[in-house]
């Protein structure tokens, strides 16, 4: 049983898995220093991707009434979250849920018991391993805003992203790296294209849809009112994935440098992706343009970053950029929904994209034995993760709407009308920016 479990997992957490499901191995476990320092490294640089990072990436492309209420929604979901983890999510994510460990964790982290200075995952410190995930949640959580700026209350939002990391991600991280069915199927998710970014995406894009519209849309102008805080939010974003994946080796490792290599090749291929498919359609190539095909680079070779050579890199990263510049334009015109900051776009449709085509590109000389796709000879990868994405796909979306009504029928989703034409600062926290 746990050589299946350990087939669909990274390296790192596959060993976490072990120690779960023998507890004499955490026994034998040695502290490595070199290890420890560079998730202490990584923990902070993902921490930054939500806090300074998705808050000025989405902070500057809403309208300026609206800019601090989008950045609050991300450092209010840092501290939220965090109690959230501490208190349940990391136990229901990373723990053994005995007769329903295939779908969650048990209760037994509960508030971290037993989390001692002495205690280790792998060759770090549990406290470390903890927070390092801890990052992860929040910024799952944080990518939802981007699909219900300028138009969701903020006491809505707060309580919607406490029973949706319970209720969704946990559960979901438990699935793929926690030990549960995906893990035992054998899918292949480095650091998060199905728990984070698929995860995030259709979150959106379900918010976005029991929302409605922004007042307005399409017919006043609803641009971005400071590119410039885009562009530095995205470059920490950029930043901070090396922290995302390479530190989800869990080692100061060889896999840890190519996780780092593959990361960068991908975001600067769909970058220009995304720049020269806008410069043909649109007959100039935008800052915003470039900047979400980093971003959608980052996002498709998140879930390959451990499994995949520079060349499938490379391919991943233009194929996200081209196909992303595709669903945040046509697709999203064509469908008529309002994703205000392309959640969905970027995250959804780049999340699904790493999925698969990590089942196309894995080779067994990077991920190791068994951890092989399409070209290496495992055809039957590239189904793993196609099912691995749709059983994703579904628990989000129904749960995601079920969150969404029982908040409503608590305290009301969306703002007043008023509320909404005058500006989100002043009416929701009494501040605007001069």
């Amino acid at each position: 049983m746990v050589k299946t479990v350990l087939r669909g997992l990274p390296a790192g957490l596959a060993a976490l898995a072990a120690m779960v499901a023998t507890p004499a191995l955490a026994q034998d476990a040695a502290l490595d220093s070199g290890d420890t320092a560079w998730m202490l490294t990584s923990t902070a640089l993902v921490l930054m991707m939500t806090i300074p990072g998705v808050a000025l990436f989405y902070g500057g492309m809403v309208r300026k009434k609206n800019v601090l209420a989008t950045v609050m929604q991300s450092f209010a979901t840092t501290c939220v979250i965090t109690i959230v983890w501490m208190v349940m999510g990391y136990s229901l994510a990373f723990t053994d849920g005995g007769g329903l460990n295939s779908y969650v964790g048990g209760l037994e982290k509960f508030f971290l018991s037993g989390m001692a200075v002495d205690s280790l995952t792998l060759t770090i410190p549990e406290s470390v391993f903890m927070v390092f995930q801890l990052t992860f949640a929040i910024i799952t959580a944080a990518l939802i805003a981007g699909a219900v700026a300028d138009r969701m209350k903020f006491s809505a939002w707060l309580l919607f992203i406490v029973l949706w990391s319970i209720v969704v991600y946990s559960p979901i991280a438990h699935w793929v790296w926690g030990g549960g069915f995906l893990a035992e199927a054998g899918i292949l998710d480095y650091a998060g294209g199905t728990v984070v970014h698929i995860n995030a995406g259709v979150a959106g894009l379900v918010c976005a849809l029991v929302l409605g519209k922004r007042r307005g849309y399409r017919t006043e102008n609803q641009a971005p009112h400071n590119l410039v805080l885009s562009v530095i939010g995205a470059s920490l974003l950029w930043v901070g994935w090396f922290g995302f994946n390479a530190g989800s080796a869990v080692a100061a490792s060889g896999g840890a440098g190519m996780a780092m290599a593959v990361t960068q090749i991908a975001a600067a291929a769909a970058a220009l992706g995304w720049m020269f498919a806008e410069w043909i359609m649109r007959g100039k190539p935008s800052v915003l343009g470039i900047v979400s095909g980093a971003v959608a680079g980052l996002v498709a070779i998140t879930p390959a970053s451990g499994f995949v050579a520079p060349g499938g890199a490379l391919v991943i990263g233009l194929i996200a950029g081209v196909v992303c510049f595709w669903s945040a334009t046509w697709l999203k015109n064509k469908l008529g929904y309002d994703d205000s900051i392309d959640a969905f776009g970027v995250h959804g449709i780049g999340g699904f994209i790493g999925a698969i085509l990590t089942g196309v590109f894995a080779v067994a000389a990077i991920g190791g034995e068994g951890k092989s796709g399409l070209f290496d000879g495992n055809a039957g990868q590239v189904w793993t993760q196609f099912l691995g994405a749709v059983a994703t796909i579904v628990w989000c979306a129904v749960a995601t709407f079920v969150i969404l009504k029982v908040v409503d029928v608590i305290v009301g989703l969306r703002v007043t009308q008023e509320q909404e034409v005058e500006g989100l600062d002043i009416n929701l926290h009494g501040e605007v920016v001069q």
